[in-house]
């Protein structure tokens, strides 16, 4: 009789939580929001708060209070005399209640 241990590969994630949480937002009024328990991250663009709720769930094991999703519009840039178009998304403001936490790093 072994014991078999869970792997990293064990663990089935859903295709569809996976993909709504993209990264972190990481700035600095990001990382100011941070000490009063709020997260921001980059989300999907067709994503709802009730999506990003079980997706917050699963990953970091914490529930948020509350969710604030905001649409972040496309910018028209110039780079090196060059035009371009800084694409827009969506951004979503997690709120957590005091003692929880989430771990970016």
């Amino acid at each position: 009789m072994t014991d078999k241990k869970e792997t990293k590969e064990d663990i089935s994630i859903p295709f569809n939580l996976e993909r709504i949480l993209i990264n972190p937002r990481v700035t600095e009024k990001a990382t100011i929001a941070s000490e009063r328990n709020v997260y921001v991250f980059d989300v999907a663009k067709d994503t709802n708060k009730f999506e990003i709720k079980k997706a917050i769930e699963f990953f970091y094991k914490v529930t948020p209070v509350k969710i604030n999703v905001v649409t972040v519009p496309s910018k028209n840039i110039i780079y090196r005399g060059k035009k371009g178009v800084k694409s827009g998304g969506k951004k979503a403001y997690i709120y957590l209640k005091e003692g929880d936490k989430i771990s970016i790093a």
